[in-house]
């Protein structure tokens, strides 16, 4: 703690974030910990076990049910989130409240891994050595790995192929975009609920309307989007949400003061319409993303010849990936830098935020074309083949006719 003291007279108001990093290196190093779960507990630890056990025939039927599994958790880790944070209500004066409902999250945190560990341990010990169960032959062979592509590398594939440019265009945008809103209303929240458990509880409502939602979205309104309207609206769906919504959301956040009349009519206050507008921007920016940007995403590499697919789903990986997760920390952090403090780069944010909404969808529209272009080409090619084998399969018998 000294030498952070040390670094907080010494650097500018701007660095009080990192300095506040540095300060609680442990509760930080908890956050990064917390937040790698996501992308290395599921994206990499699950999916790769569910890809190796997983049978061919049987991974059309599951799969979507993985999906939706993991969203039907949020219905039942944010009712447990917020019971355990409404203990406060039953403490008395003098009590750590937000310590004994994290010691209650963290229980629930440890016995949640044990869980999975048991279940792994029993799936390799009693199905996989169940002949019943699981065939090697019937599973899906090990995929080839993808090619190793540096960051230059990238980005030098990237430039060549437009088409490959505008899936990653998307995949940064909403990266970045939702980072963008996420600390912004956060921020707000925390002028709302400025206990940890009434955050804590907030959090715990947000989730479930999260998973509700998304559930919803993916049976109701995704595959039917897709078969009704096409692709290209499908596509576009998700930043126009997140257009909308942001207007909204930093309208209340910036004009506030210009609008009390109004909010006093609705028996409210700009703060908390200010976090209600950003609550539903991102339950429904998240619920479009699993059923709408996620599918439509992958479904833009299916017209691409093999090597573009697999090169370019490598650079998005490298570059997509890592810019859009780390893309609007930076800029967030860079403006904090510059101005000094979350609600002072309000303005900036929300500027950027919807010049990279506008490239998001220009991006959208010129993949739609280039989508329709694509499989209208594949499709035909596809249909000179089918001619081709039905006229070589014509001439066979009149050349064994002529050879007899």
């Amino acid at each position: 703690t000294v030498l952070a003291d040390q670094l907080q007279a010494f650097l500018p108001a701007g660095f009080s974030g990192l300095v506040a990093i540095f300060r609680n290196w442990t509760y930080s190093l908890f956050y990064v910990m917390a937040e790698l779960w996501g992308s290395v507990g599921i994206s990499l630890l699950f999916w790769g076990f569910a890809n190796e056990i997983t049978k061919v025939s049987e991974s059309k039927r599951f799969y979507a049910m993985f999906g939706l599994g993991a969203n039907l958790a949020m219905l039942f880790s944010g009712p447990a989130i917020v019971l355990v944070s409404k203990i406060r209500d039953k403490l008395p004066e003098g009590v750590d409240a937000w310590q004994i409902s994290l010691n209650y999250l963290m229980a629930m945190v440890v016995v949640s891994g044990l869980v999975v560990l048991g279940i792994y341990y029993w799936i390799n010990k009693n199905v996989l050595t169940d002949a019943r169960f699981y065939d090697t032959s019937e599973v899906k062979g090990p995929k080839k790995a993808k090619p190793s592509m540096s960051m230059g590398e990238s980005f030098k594939f990237l430039l060549k192929s437009k088409y490959i440019l505008c899936i990653a265009i998307l995949v940064i945008a909403y990266g970045v975009a939702i980072n963008l809103v996420e600390v912004t209303w956060k921020g707000q929240l925390k002028l709302q609920y400025s206990h940890p458990n009434d955050y804590s509880a907030f959090m715990g409502y947000f989730s479930t309307i999260t998973g509700a939602v998304t559930i919803l979205m993916m049976l109701f309104v995704g595959g039917n989007v897709m078969r009704r309207f096409g692709w290209g609206v499908a596509a576009q769906i998700t930043p126009v949400v997140l257009l909308i919504t942001g207007v909204g959301f930093f309208s209340f956040v910036l004009f506030k003061d210009y609008l009390t009349g109004f909010i006093a009519l609705l028996g409210t206050t700009p703060l908390m319409l200010a976090v209600v507008f950003g609550t539903a921007q991102n339950i429904m920016s998240k619920s479009a993303k699993y059923s709408l940007f996620d599918p439509t995403k992958e479904m833009a590499y299916i017209p691409l010849d093999q090597e573009s697919k697999v090169k370019g789903k490598a650079a998005i990986d490298v570059v997509g990936a890592r810019l859009g997760k780390s893309g609007g920390s930076l800029i967030q952090q860079g403006l904090i830098v510059l101005c000094g403090s979350v609600s002072l780069i309000t303005p900036y944010v929300a500027g950027i935020l919807f010049f990279i909404i506008f490239a998001w969808i220009l991006a959208s529209k010129s993949l739609s074309k280039q989508f329709a272009r694509l499989t209208a080409e594949k499709e035909e090619k596809a249909k000179e083949k089918a001619i081709e084998a039905v006229v070589a399969k014509a001439n066979q018998p009149q050349e064994a006719t002529l050879t007899s």
